[in-house]
């Protein structure tokens, strides 16, 4: 038994000691190739440069080498369009990919270099590229708030949402307050009420992260008020977070003050003691609702959220048909 164990130790060692051999290695080669490189960039010689780390890349590529930026991958990294258009008028593959799966769209779209993004879309490059993690370009353009790249990658041809275990990019552009990203989103399809089983939906993200103005496009759009993550409703997130705007936003919708999660609890006991939103919560319970308040609710579960555009088209007096839009 104990030269079992003693022999499952060693090929446990031996592992151990290939990733770190395989690290160095990779380590190595890159420092080379930077050397090399800039030995060639201080001699003036560019074009060399970019020739040397290209066949080093193309080699990568071929023979899944460790090696794992471009010069492309840099260019758009740093929003250089002009050094950009030169590598891939040199050849350069617009979708050459790191070990991570990650390519040149992916760095221009985290950097928000919405004239690189145009390039490489005009060059060829996968606007639905997905990183080993599921990170898509549009995911990225969504972390930093770009509009005007996650215009352009939807624009042509980028799937609006990802798969349910996969980053969603409605959840990160609301989670941040990128309100422009959010409403790009929703114009080009996406389900406002798109579920992530750890996240909840995008609403209740925006409750958490206590996001009024993204929380209200959502539900303009037509947001399950009530869908939240498991039993934890939206009104349960922003009582805990005592956020009374957001509180006073989904009662507006229509959010069911004695909703109970998990614990069996209403959003006023997860309230903080003596907080505003607690007083918020109980001056609420003891008003009887409006009449215009109940008959807007009803109105609008008719229509249905696919045709919640169509409001402004009613023959309704503008003053009714704000209303029902809750502008």
């Amino acid at each position: 038994m104990d030269k079992v164990v003693e022999e499952g130790r060693f090929q446990l060692s031996n592992v151990y000691l290939s990733i770190l051999a395989l690290f160095c290695f990779k380590l190595f080669v890159k420092v080379s190739l930077n050397l090399l490189t800039y030995f060639y960039i201080v001699r003036g010689n560019r074009k060399e440069a970019a020739r040397i780390s290209a066949e080093f890349y193309d080699y990568g590529q071929q023979h899944r080498s460790w090696a794992d930026r471009s010069p492309l991958h840099d260019a758009a990294c740093q929003g250089r369009l002009l050094a950009l258009r030169t590598l891939i008028l040199q050849g350069h593959d617009v979708n050459v990919l790191t070990i991570d799966h990650v390519t040149p769209l992916h760095e221009a779209c985290l950097g928000d270099h919405a004239a690189c993004v145009r390039a490489l879309i005009d060059a060829g490059a996968n606007v639905n590229a997905s990183t080993i993690d599921g990170v898509t370009p549009l995911f990225n353009a969504c972390a930093v708030g770009s509009a005007a790249c996650a215009e352009l990658l939807l624009e042509n041809g980028a799937k609006p949402q990802t798969l349910v275990y996969h980053p969603s990019p409605l959840h990160e552009a609301t989670s941040k307050g990128h309100y422009g990203c959010v409403e790009v989103l929703v114009t080009w399809g996406a389900d406002v009420d798109t579920d992530i089983p750890h996240l909840g939906t995008a609403l209740y993200t925006a409750c958490v992260c206590q996001e009024l103005e993204c929380a209200r496009k959502l539900l303009r759009e037509g947001a399950n008020v009530q869908r939240g993550r498991s039993l934890d409703s939206p009104l349960h997130a922003a009582a805990e977070k005592d956020c009374t705007a957001v509180v006073k936003l989904l009662l507006d919708f229509g959010a069911d003050i004695n909703a109970r999660n998990m614990e069996f609890q209403r959003p006023v006991d997860v309230a903080p003691p003596s907080s505003g939103t607690e007083g918020f919560l109980l001056l609420y319970e003891a008003t009887p609702r409006r009449l215009s308040h109940l008959c807007r609710q009803s109105i609008r579960s008719c229509v249905g959220r696919d045709r919640l555009h169509l409001l402004p088209h009613l023959p309704l007096p503008n003053r009714l048909k704000t209303y029902l839009q809750y502008q």
